[in-house]
């Protein structure tokens, strides 16, 4: 062994961490290249990502192009009152 001071579990550990990784880049790359054809695919979707910034990934659901619907709560004058005295409260260090 290189390193005396290695136990078998952390060989084995590392082996199973590496092994994972590969697994899961293999995974990323074949989600990359799902619904392209032709050579160089995986080229095209890295240099789409490197210049464009946007995800090819089908998997990841497209993000809305407007924000959400805004809502409010109309408050009554008791609650109106106990929320300046709550401000005013948490104010007064400042």
């Amino acid at each position: 062994m290189p390193d005396e001071h290695v136990s078998i579990l952390q060989s084995l550990g590392l082996a199973v961490l590496a092994f994972a990784a590969v697994v899961w880049s293999l995974g990323l790359l074949g989600r990359m290249r799902r619904g392209r054809s032709g050579a160089g695919s995986l080229r095209l979707t890295l240099r789409t990502l490197w210049y464009t910034g946007r995800t090819p990934l089908r998997a990841l659901p497209h993000q809305r192009q407007f924000p959400p619907h805004l809502e409010h709560v109309e408050l009554t004058p008791t609650e109106r009152d106990a929320f300046a005295g709550l401000v005013r409260q948490l104010s007064d260090g400042r």
